[in-house]
């Protein structure tokens, strides 16, 4: 399945957002997941068994708990792809940064107003 079939499905994204932070047991995401999407814990393991196969998502067994994480294997694929793009925004968020740091400077060296005590 290729990486952004994989991130297509809102369920599948929505694991990810609930592991970025850290580990979290199987049972933790088929309740978070189930209650939210209402789908049952054997389509909440398929949607785990497809990020682990696509190398989103890793698991490691501790006694009879199953331990979810993201494998930044599958992010790196996506970063690289959406990388070759990155020239078109990169620029034109350096001119945003390089305009608010502009304003900011701009706002400090105001002269204050007698009444308000408010800049100019």
């Amino acid at each position: 399945m290729h990486v952004f079939e994989v991130l297509a499905d809102p369920v599948r994204r929505r694991i990810l957002e609930l592991l970025a932070p850290g580990e979290m047991a199987s049972g933790e995401v088929v309740e978070a997941i189930g209650a939210e999407f209402g789908i049952t814990q054997a389509a909440v393991s398929q949607h785990l068994k497809v990020l682990r196969e696509s190398g989103f998502a890793t698991v490691r067994a501790e006694a009879q708990r199953r331990l979810y994480s993201v494998d930044v294997a599958g992010l790196r694929s996506v970063d690289a792809w959406i990388g070759q793009f990155r020239n078109f925004w990169e620029p034109k968020l350096d001119a945003l940064a390089t305009e608010i740091a502009r304003g900011k400077r701009e706002r400090r060296h105001a002269p204050m107003t007698k009444r308000s005590g408010k800049r100019a």
